[in-house]
This record gives structure tokens, C-alpha cells and sequence, in this order.
């Protein structure tokens, strides 16, 4: 294999990474100029071996969409909604609970809650929903808000973004998800989401948030008008904050799904531009301990395939996922562990059931351990 690499244009760069040296913005844009994929994929499978071995992944979790209307409309968007458009909706605070007390008692260890920013919640809606999920549910960790509706949470509330976090924290809120990051560059913002949270403002409400001790993720939206140094600029954001705070526990790219979008004229993402972001995040982000396939976008095959590129997490079981399916997904809204199992051994990988910090999660009939690390 060394003899092969030292044939490829990109070799400096690909030896670089495997001695754990720092890759910097133009090494990561020559890489996404390059087509060769199979020794980027190569090299980043190692660095993937070197922080988890054989392991992969996986997590029982459920999602719960709590509203699809939103003040903003990006055009990358198919799942918002105005007020009163037609397929818009709020969940009663009883149907929440009812899907959280049900992901629980089908063994769910994380839900996962995100919705648009709706303009007339109030804050104590937030955090009663927490609180209250919290207190009929105590073992399932809550993820919840994007760092765009954690803004918006604090301007409703008129408090700052720290007390907000601190309030929603002392409810039982447990993490971020790394949601509405897209491209951090100003100039696609403007052109695609200029309504909503810059770039450095999701920044900022992550600092607040690791700074708090909340862990998060961290995402990117990939394959619409975005160009390689785009990407690079993005990534290389996400690692200084990472260098700051050491919050993030994984990276998760997230393939644009253009229907039903304002850019549905778009043909979306390829095979060949998944696996290059994917293995060249997990080169780019040399301090990330965990890079996640997001099956539901990336689709079931690829990201079987993906834990060869990088990849050491295929996310969970889901169940009733909404955003993604309004853009056009093809998946299921659901896996079940067994399938997610089955595509991991497949694979030849170790499954690792964890819970949302990455602990390993040992069932014993129905009872649940979480073993620290």
C-alpha cells in the first residue's frame, strides 16, 4: 500500500495525516480537488482504527419533531412551515410525553428534540417540555435544541444565551445537537439562510454551551452551492472551537436532500462527494474522537460502506424521523437494532451499543447498565 500512495498527487498530504500531523486549510482543499478516494478513505480508515479500533457505534434513541413552523425560510429547507400554511403543526405537550414515555419504555437511552422556531411558544413551553420529560423519563438523556433555537430560546425569554442554557440544563436538558451549523461562510448564509443565526453566533452559543458543561455535536450541511474551501473554512471552525472547548463528541455530515426545497433543481449529493466529505472530516478533524454516518440522509448503504471511510458511529434506531423524509429521503424512518447490527457486522465491525456520551450500554433483559469510561 505504501507503494501505491507514494504514486497519488496527494501523497504528502495522505502521509501527513497518518503521522498525526495537523492538516491545514489548503491540504483540505487539494483533497477535495483529488479523485483519489480509495487512499483518502484509506488513510482516514486508519486514524478511524487508531481512535476506536474495530468498534462501531450505535445508540437507541428516538426523535421527536415537536413543531415544523418556523419564522425563517431557508432554501435548503422542505420541513418548515408558516403558521397557518397547509401540513403545519404544534404538538400538545401530551402527545410529547406520550412519544417520550413510549421511546422509554422501549428501551430508547436518548431523545433527540429539535423543531422550527416557532414565533409564539413561550420559554416556559421549553422548559416544562423538559422538565417534564425529565421527570417521567430520568434514564433517557435528552438532546435537545439546536444552537439556532437555543438563540432563539434566549429572545423570547429576553434572557442572554448562557442563563437560557443554564435554565434549560438545571430542567434536565443533557446535550446539543449539532443542528443548523450548514456552511458557516457569511456569503452562502446570505444567499440561502439569511434570516437565520450567522455562523459565528452558532459558534458562540456552543462555546456558551461546553463552557456550561453541556457536550454537543457538531454538523454540516454538504452538496448544494457550497465550494471545497467552503468546506475546509467549516471544519476548520469546528476544530478551533474544538482546541477551546473539547465539547463536541461527534461530527456528523449531513448530505443536502433537494426536494421539495427551494433548490429542488438540484441533483444532490453523489456517492463519490459522501465518501470524500466524510473521510476528509475525519482527516481534517484530527481532535474529534467520533465521525457519525447519519443513515436517514447518507442512505443504509453508503454508511455500511462508510465505516471503511472514516466513519465509527451510524447513529441509532431513530423512529419517526421528519425533517429529512420532508426533503425527499428514501430511507425508513426507522431501524431497528437488529438491522443496525446486522449492517455492522456486515461491515466487519464490533457493535457497540452507547447512550449519547458515548458509554457503553450493557442490556441485561430489560434492564439497562451504562458503564463509564
Amino acid at each position: 500500500m505504501e507503494k501505491l500512495l507514494r504514486t497519488s498527487s496527494i501523497y504528502d498530504i495522505l502521509k501527513k495525516a497518518e503521522q498525526g500531523e495537523r492538516l491545514s486549510f489548503d491540504d483540505g482543499v487539494r483533497l477535495f480537488m483529488s479523485n483519489d478516494i480509495l487512499h483518502i478513505g484509506h488513510i482516514a480508515n486508519i486514524i478511524r482504527e487508531r481512535k476506536n479500533g474495530n468498534k462501531a457505534y450505535y445508540i437507541t434513541n428516538r426523535h421527536i419533531n415537536y413543531s415544523n413552523i418556523c419564522k425563517n425560510r431557508c432554501k435548503f429547507c422542505a420541513f418548515s412551515r408558516d403558521k397557518d400554511a397547509a401540513g403545519s403543526y404544534a404538538m400538545e405537550m401530551e402527545e410529547i410525553m406520550e412519544k417520550a414515555v413510549a421511546a422509554a419504555e422501549e428501551g430508547a437511552t436518548e431523545l433527540h428534540i429539535v423543531g422550527g422556531l416557532h414565533p409564539d411558544l413561550p420559554f416556559d413551553f421549553y422548559v416544562k417540555m423538559i422538565g417534564e420529560i425529565h421527570e417521567c423519563c430520568p434514564d433517557v438523556h435528552i438532546q435537545a435544541f439546536t444552537a439556532v433555537e437555543i438563540e432563539h430560546l434566549s429572545q423570547i425569554a429576553k434572557l442572554p444565551v448562557r442563563q437560557t442554557l443554564k435554565i434549560l440544563k438545571e430542567a434536565g436538558l443533557g446535550s446539543l445537537p449539532g443542528g443548523g451549523a450548514e456552511v458557516f461562510s457569511p456569503e452562502i448564509r446570505e444567499q440561502l439562510c439569511p434570516e437565520k443565526l450567522s455562523g459565528e453566533g452558532w459558534l458562540q452559543v456552543m462555546r456558551e454551551a461546553h463552557n456550561l458543561g453541556l457536550h454537543s455535536n457538531a454538523t454540516m450541511l454538504y452538496g448544494h452551492v457550497e465550494t471545497p474551501e467552503d468546506r475546509i473554512n467549516h471544519l476548520i471552525k469546528l476544530r478551533e472551537l474544538q482546541d477551546e472547548t473539547g465539547g463536541f463528541m461527534s461530527f456528523i455530515p449531513l448530505a443536502f436532500h433537494p426536494k421539495n426545497t427551494d433548490l429542488a433543481n438540484r441533483f444532490g449529493t453523489t456517492a463519490m462527494l459522501d465518501l470524500k466529505v466524510i473521510s476528509i472530516s475525519r482527516l481534517m478533524l484530527d481532535n474529534f474522537d467520533h465521525i457519525k454516518a447519519f443513515w436517514i440522509m447518507l442512505g443504509i448503504k453508503l454508511s455500511q460502506v462508510s465505516l471503511s471511510f472514516g466513519v465509527d458511529d451510524i447513529d441509532g434506531t431513530v423512529k419517526e424521523e421528519k425533517i429529512t423524509h420532508a426533503a425527499g429521503a428514501e430511507t425508513p424512518e426507522a431501524l431497528s437494532v437488529h438491522e443496525i447490527i446486522k449492517l455492522i457486522k456486515e461491515a466487519g465491525r464490533e457493535p457497540v451499543e452507547r447512550d449519547t456520551l458515548y458509554n457503553p450500554v450493557k442490556r441485561h433483559q430489560k434492564n439497562i447498565v451504562l458503564q463509564k469510561v
